[in-house]
């Protein structure tokens, strides 16, 4: 370490520097102004003691003898016997400061001021007590400068928190040439600790050492602390070793820091290596050691602690409970924490709080608010933490009334508005879904601090309120608060949910502008709405350059992929985190579940399941659902019930999810009968529910059941039907050749109708070859969404269906000269953990020929089993022959194709298309099921379709 000053006899030139540097210190810090506000009076008036006992207890004897209590009581006193000094310290022992005043004015009376020690008795008792403006002119008008004196004054300044005017002081009485001792260096030390002001310390630290005080334990402890706590914690430990008798006082000062700066592991360490070299440890060291075992959240090194508390007991001292409550509480161990609590004879608000909070913290809100209860009645009085603690139990319980009750209590008191309180009213508002209520309170407050901003913006982000929770993030920037990565954080949560990608944009580059581009929080949230976006280039660049990549990070990433459709690339970055020996969590599963999903990746999905059993996810309820949802997708819907059925709590989204499952999968009946098993367990459906029951309707072709949910909806489930039950029902409708009934829907429904309703009524004209809604319905989907190739397309089929080939050549010819090209057919079949991709006459494979061959052999037993190819749907200008070899190499065939050669015989054929699957291609995989003995499942953009035994599970419903 070097020294800034290495003694006190400096060069002329260092010493003009040094002086020129305190110079503008003192008059920053206005020194004078600050003690001229402290002087006192002209005529100081000094209040006379009503009652001695006040200050000391007496016997009956020291009453009568005590010469002090003679002094203060009698009404023409006299020089006493006693030096006034011993009577000051006691004074000063007490901070007993009206005693000491009498005696100061009898001190003036009899002209004993200048008596040294007296004087310095007086400076301490002022300093102590905060009247600097008497100590200091106490100190002024000493006959000659006296370090006591200046060591009392500064040691009053640090131990009451005023460290920039205990360096003045140390400054002026250095340029009086007084030289510090053992009792003035840690008050310096202190004051520097307090400001960080580690160049300062350094200084001192130098004149430490040339005055041959380095190794003093109390100067030693002073250095070690200052060095900690400005953060050179490899300094710190050298001069503590530097000490040659450490006492448990050195050992506690350093390791409290260690503590204090969130180095649980290593004070725990320091803790050890004491009691190892004999040292018996104290109860402050214990109450850090708590503390530590708190941050490591380490029930098992806490429990020993508590051992060593009772072993050595300290098992009574207040603050070693205190602190034993509060971490059994935040380690989960509430048991443990209620027992302790229960052993205190007198708990305190401190002890109230920690068992409170705790509860709290782990969710177990009855318990928190029953403490609260019994806190009132034991007479302790809550502050702002406890009503925080209460706040939070109630939005934890949905007890909004209670929650109202507690506000008007704290009205009622008159105590002011205290922000910590204030936020949790925001926050039980919020939670209980009184945002109007949560607003007010805000509103109110006086003054708005960033926790503040932060809960309310996050308040409407979780209340679903995106819009107003992005639109508050200026106003926090131009009130002048700032922001930190919290608030970055929440706004970029609603962002996502917005899909707001300029925005995105926009606060991105303030975080980068900010310096929170590396943070965690923030690079994650922006992988998450850039991911949401659909500006996946955005999210992975972000990702790639993160230079802390963990789990939160990687599931955002996994996730991005999974909606985005890439679900090759989420399952690659999955392994790569298990190669970097990151563990998984039931979330990242859940993303890569849905990624399987997306692909119907059944074996990879297996695999993923395997993992959730693996860490132990069975049971969990994002993790199971997820798998049901997974299974469902990739054509097993007998393994989805299987982990539907071993949820232990199914929540809305396991029934919503085994109840669509069901539907997708043709099985409408059974599906009903899941909608009713929820019905009777008292889980109420949502709106996405009723869609699903809609879905199992219409692939079951169970209209009048349809119609029955529908028309209830309000009645029984009390919300109105959205959209999107319009969308279907109009479907069941259309489906069942019912199209006044339909359009009369239709034209009544509250919505405009947009192309999801024409959608299916342009597919209900295609199944019963209506070609005058088919062209209505076409041509407001031409209008609506002009891009999609898929209405020129059903059209030219519902004209070809009735041999209207002078239209099919005329919708043919419009889609040439619009530019319109039909998007291309793409079928997925995954094979030993690999996913292939075909389009119509692909030859990219590398087995081709064997897949070709195959198409062969299979055209020969379909025309023998009866097959006769659908040419009448494909819009190729080609002759017969011609159609039919096109029709053959249709996507999903060649995908079949490649099953049969490339699994075991017997193995069900999974496939999966991006388009609905074509008439012809549905006819054929019948009769293919049926000649080859297997199940062939395939999942097209609107259902899964199980081939088997000749037939398919939609009926020829589709």
């Amino acid at each position: 370490m070097i020294y800034s000053l290495g003694s006190l006899e400096t060069p002329p030139r260092l010493e003009s520097r040094l002086m020129n540097k305190w110079i503008m210190k003192i008059r920053c810090l206005n020194s004078l102004q600050f003690h001229k506000s402290l002087l006192p009076r002209k005529n100081p008036v000094f209040k006379s003691l009503t009652s001695s006992s006040q200050c000391f207890q007496f016997s009956t004897h020291d009453r009568k003898s005590c010469p002090f209590l003679r002094l203060t009581q009698d009404p023409n006193p006299t020089p006493v016997s006693v030096p006034y000094y011993k009577l000051l310290s006691k004074c000063n022992a007490t901070k007993t400061l009206s005693p000491g005043m009498q005696i100061h004015a009898h001190v003036l009376k009899f002209g004993s001021i200048k008596d040294p020690k007296t004087r310095n008795f007086l400076i301490n008792l002022y300093a102590k007590c905060k009247l600097f403006g008497y100590a200091r002119k106490l100190v002024d008008e000493s006959p000659e400068p006296d370090l006591v004196s200046w060591s009392a004054l500064i040691s009053g300044y640090t131990q009451n928190g005023f460290a920039k005017e205990a360096i003045v002081a140390f400054h002026e009485m250095h340029l009086l040439d007084l030289k510090c001792n053992e009792f003035t260096f840690p008050s310096v030390l202190k004051a520097c600790t307090f400001t960080k002001d580690l160049e300062l310390g350094r200084q001192v630290h130098g004149i430490a050492v040339v005055n041959g005080f380095e190794s003093d334990e109390y100067v030693g402890n002073s250095l070690v602390v200052l060095y900690a706590k400005c953060g050179r914690f490899d300094d710190s430990r050298r001069l503590f070793e530097d000490i040659p008798q450490r006492s448990v006082v050195s050992w506690n000062a350093l390791f409290s820091c260690y503590v204090q700066s969130d180095y649980f592991g290593e004070a725990v360490e320091l803790f050890h290596e004491m009691v190892s070299s004999g040292i018996r440890p104290n109860e402050f060291s214990l109450s850090s050691m708590i503390n530590a075992c708190t941050g490591l959240e380490d029930s098992g090194q806490g429990r020993k602690i508590h051992g060593f508390l009772i072993k050595l007991g300290y098992d009574s001292d207040p603050f070693s409970k205190n602190a034993l409550v509060d971490m059994y509480a935040k380690i989960g161990n509430l048991e443990g924490a209620v027992a302790v609590f229960e052993e205190i004879m007198k708990p305190d608000i401190v002890s109230w709080n920690a068992v409170i909070a705790g509860c709290v913290l782990h969710d177990n809100h009855d318990c928190a608010l029953d403490l609260f209860g019994q806190m009132r009645l034991s007479g302790t009085h809550p502050n702002s933490f406890t009503m925080s603690s209460a706040l939070k139990a109630c939005a934890g319980i949905g007890l909004k009334e209670l929650g109202r009750q507690l506000h008007c209590n704290l009205i009622k008191l008159n105590i002011g508005s205290d922000s910590f309180v204030d936020v949790g009213l925001i926050d039980m508002y919020s939670k209980s879904g009184l945002m109007n209520d949560a607003r007010m309170v805000f509103n109110l407050m006086p003054d708005k601090d960033l926790i503040a901003w932060n809960a309310v913006i996050s308040a409407h982000s979780q209340n679903e309120e995106d819009m107003e929770a992005v639109s508050l993030f200026p106003l926090v920037h131009k009130e002048g608060v700032g922001f930190n990565q919290t608030t970055l954080s929440t706004v970029l949560k609603s962002i996502a949910s917005l899909q707001a990608s300029n925005v995105c944009k926009q606060v991105h580059a303030l975080s980068v502008k900010s310096g929170f581009e590396s943070d965690p929080y923030v690079v994650n949230s922006l992988i998450d709405v850039y991911g949401k976006c659909t500006l996946l280039e955005d999210a992975t660049r972000i990702f790639r350059e993160c230079l802390i990549v963990d789990l939160v990070g990687l599931t955002s990433m996994i996730t991005a992929y999974s909606q985005s459709g890439q679900g090759e690339e989420a399952l690659k970055l999955y392994l790569e985190m298990l190669d970097r020996g990151i563990e998984p969590d039931p979330y990242v599963c859940s993303s890569l579940l849905n990624a399987c999903a997306n692909l119907s990746a059944y074996e990879q999905g297996k695999q993923v399941h395997v993992h959730v059993l693996k860490h132990g996810f069975t049971y969990d309820i994002f993790a199971g659902n997820s798998l049901v949802n997974m299974y469902a997708k990739c054509g097993s819907i007998d393994d989805a019930e299987r982990v539907f059925s071993n949820i232990p709590e199914r929540g809305i989204v396991s029934w919503s999810a085994m109840i669509g499952g069901l539907a997708q999968h043709g099985h409408g009946k059974e599906a009903l009968q899941v909608f009713h098993q929820m019905l009777k367990s008292g889980v109420p459906p949502n709106q996405i529910t009723l869609v699903s029951v809609l879905c199992a309707c219409n692939h079951a072709g169970l209209v009048t059941e349809a119609q029955k949910y529908f028309g209830s909806m309000k009645d029984l489930f009390g919300f109105e039907p959205m959209q999107e039950h319009y969308a279907c029902m109009i479907d069941i409708l259309g489906r069942a050749g019912r199209f006044e009934e339909a359009m009369e829907l239709v034209n009544t429904m509250p919505f405009q109708a947009d192309g999801s309703v024409w959608g299916a009524l342009l597919g209900a004209a295609r199944i019963h070859k209506n070609v005058e809604l088919g062209q209505r319905a076409a041509a407001k989907l031409l209008t609506l969404e002009p891009e999609k190739s898929g209405t020129h397309v059903l059209l030219a089929n519902i004209y070809a269906s009735v041999a209207m080939w002078d239209d099919v050549a005329k919708m043919r010819k419009l889609m040439k000269d619009c530019n319109v090209k039909k998007e291309p057919g793409i079928s997925w079949i995954e094979v030993k953990d690999k996913i292939y991709t075909f389009i119509a006459g692909d030859r990219s494979h590398v087995r081709s020929e064997e897949i070709y061959a195959k198409l062969d052999e299979l055209s020969e037993r379909l025309n023998k089993a009866g097959y006769v190819p659908k040419v009448e749907f494909d819009l190729h200008d080609v002759d017969r022959g011609e159609k039919e070899k096109l029709l053959y190499h249709h996507s999903e065939k060649l995908a079949v194709a490649f099953g049969l050669i490339a699994t075991p015989p017997g193995a069900p054929i999974r496939v999966k298309k991006n388009l609905r699957v074509c008439v012809d291609c549905h006819t054929a995989f019948k009769f293919i099921s049926e000649i080859v003995s297997r199940e062939i499942i395939l999942r097209d953009i609107n259902r899964y379709h199980h081939f088997k035994d000749g037939s398919c599970s939609c009926g020829d419903y589709w």
